[in-house]
């Protein structure tokens, strides 16, 4: 870039231009020849469009930040789909168990149970498949990263410091932690 003097009324600015344009020079009105004014009237022109395209790109740019917020939104409103359509079959299932129960004559509580086993293997195929995972305690070594212990019992067949008891099942998604396992951790018996 080389510096242009571009004169006004009241002084005389040194700006930036294109090595390629042309400098501009002072001239009184009366002695533009055609040359200099039909290169004002392309620059006039050249300046116009790139004013054209800087609204159109602006105007572009604001729809465009528009209408991401607006996916984003819907993605937020609409992120447990997937998961609800899954666990519609489920919602179906235990109707038709309830149904079967009632309409049942005789031994409506062996029906009644096969049924509610079906849901809750359906149920939990169906979060299983959206990620969630059982956290399983039972005889393990207390974690507390896994495992939330409520209380301790003497054991002499469990090692100190494992699980003897569940109490709650925890659960993660994926690698986050949902809910811890409720347990009862084992000690030394007292002797």
């Amino acid at each position: 870039m080389k510096k242009t003097n571009v004169h006004t009324e009241k002084q005389q600015v040194a700006v930036d231009a294109p090595e390629a344009a042309e400098p501009l020079v002072p001239v009184a009105p009366e002695n533009v020849t055609p040359e200099q004014l039909n290169e004002l009237k392309e620059r006039a022109a050249k300046a116009d469009e790139n004013w054209d395209r800087l609204l159109r790109t602006t105007a572009d740019f604001d729809n465009f930040k528009k209408r991401a917020a607006r996916e984003k939104q819907d993605a937020i409103k609409f992120a447990n789909e997937s998961l609800i359509q899954k666990l519609i079959p489920v919602l179906d299932s235990l109707d038709m168990a309830l149904a079967a129960a009632r309409n049942a004559e005789a031994a409506p509580g062996q029906s009644l149970q096969d049924g509610f086993n079906m849901i809750g293997q359906q149920l939990r195929s169906a979060l299983a498949e959206a990620g969630l995972e059982e956290v399983d305690a039972t005889g393990k070594v207390f974690d507390p990263n896994l495992h939330e212990a409520v209380s301790q019992k003497e054991a002499a067949d469990v090692p100190e410091g494992h699980v003897v008891q569940q109490l709650r099942k925890g659960y993660k998604l994926k690698d986050r932690l949902l809910r811890p396992a409720t347990v009862v951790v084992a000690k030394h018996p007292a002797a």
